[in-house]
């Protein structure tokens, strides 16, 4: 016998529909881990698997800047509005970080804004002003484009009797 849940459950959102999803985290070496394994999750679950090396690469370097040097909490965005996934990084240092430069090849750091640079469709930055929870801090953010159609529609698995 089959019955159906109440109350009934959504129809899945179209791959053209707009979403959102936003995780913050402690300011901890963890996060940035936790952050890219969420971002692949809601990629693929969403069917754009074609975006998640590009955006994993960009959200770590953006997460683990936020957890090195804003020594707070920090919260990662991500934005689908069909054909871009925009995913932004926040934290509560307001500063924004220095000129784009190229690194040198001795340096040991400083190359995240580079990878952004070459890897991102788009990207830039603003400084968040204060709120009621306390001062402002900063948002960088990066667009990557799809530049295929949606996946095909999933076959619902046979109900077994």
């Amino acid at each position: 016998m089959y019955v159906e849940p109440w109350p009934p459950s959504p129809e899945p959102l179209a791959f053209t529909d707009p979403w959102e999803y936003e995780l913050a985290f402690p300011g901890d070496p963890r996060g940035p881990g936790i952050a890219r394994m969420t971002l692949r999750a809601v990629l693929a679950a969403h069917g754009v698997p074609e975006l998640i090396e590009r955006a994993e690469l960009l959200t770590s370097e953006l997460t683990t800047n936020s957890v090195r040097h804003a020594k707070g909490s920090a919260s990662v965005r991500l934005r689908w509005t069909h054909p871009v996934l925009r995913v932004s990084v926040s934290d509560t240092v307001p500063f924004l970080p220095a000129t784009l430069r190229s690194p040198t090849l001795e340096a040991g750091s400083g190359r995240g804004l580079f990878i952004l640079d070459r890897v991102a469709d788009r990207w830039g930055g603003c400084a968040l002003g204060d709120s009621l929870l306390g001062p402002g801090g900063k948002s960088i953010w990066f667009e990557l484009a799809v530049r295929t159609g949606p996946p095909p529609p999933q076959t619902p698995p046979a109900l077994v009797a």
